[in-house]
């Protein structure tokens, strides 16, 4: 008899969990929307490295170069970074300019630039070096791209007025917009035997790892810079 009063048994039930189906269908509404809310995951950070045989793991396995001690490092402090290999043993600020383009046609989010050692061994006039790295950061600059700009001394044989020269083209380089400066590559690494190859001018892996721990917080900030999309 008590079937008699209200909506029959069947249709009851089915009433019933109606509350239950709409209450799944708001909570999977919600976790769509809170899904369209929030973007992908971005992808690994691309970090050109422009450089010469300092940063191209001259004399070293593959292992042991800048780079990869580079990466490694930056991938323990949780970092993800895809390094974009743009070094070339022997290469002049000339030899980085007229390959930039071609080194940024698959694109790079940050940039070091490590140029002029080899300008410097062959006496090359600072004026060209200065108009072949303001071309460098110039391109760069009009891809929005931040740049650590690694500085390098001259040769003490070059004479200290080559020297000065020199030396202070970096320094002027380094208070353009958009580009971190550090003035001497090879600090704490240049004229120490322990940390250097046979000829005494490349660094060893000990050596390596010297510069890779000096220049990572400034690495950090770089990547600090990047603009998300």
């Amino acid at each position: 008899m008590a079937a008699a009063y209200g909506l029959p048994g069947r249709l009851r039930k089915a009433v019933a969990t109606l509350p239950a189906l709409g209450l799944a269908l708001g909570l999977a509404l919600g976790v769509a929307a809170v899904q369209l809310a929030v973007p992908a995951m971005a992808g690994p950070v691309r970090l050109l490295v422009l450089g010469d045989s300092l940063t191209a793991g001259y004399g070293l396995a593959h292992a042991d170069g800048f780079q990869a001690q580079l990466a490694a490092a930056l991938a323990a402090a949780g970092r993800q970074v895809q390094i974009v290999d743009g070094a070339v043993s022997g290469d002049t600020t000339e030899d980085g300019r007229a390959r930039l383009a071609w080194v940024l046609s698959d694109g790079a989010d940050a940039a070091i630039v490590e140029l002029g050692a080899n300008d410097g061994l062959r006496g090359i006039d600072p004026a060209v070096m200065q108009a072949n790295l303001t071309a460098i950061l110039d391109t760069l600059a009009a891809r929005h791209i931040p740049v650590l700009l690694c500085g390098m001394y001259a040769p003490p044989n070059m004479g200290p007025d080559y020297a000065r020269a020199f030396n202070s083209v970096f320094e002027r380089l380094s208070h353009r917009p958009g580009v971190l400066f550090d003035a001497f590559f090879l600090e704490g690494v240049a004229e120490d035997p322990a940390l250097n190859q046979a000829d005494g001018m490349h660094p060893n892996p000990a050596g390596v790892r010297r510069i890779v721990g000096r220049l990572l917080p400034l690495v950090e900030k770089l990547l600090g810079e990047v603009k998300s999309g």
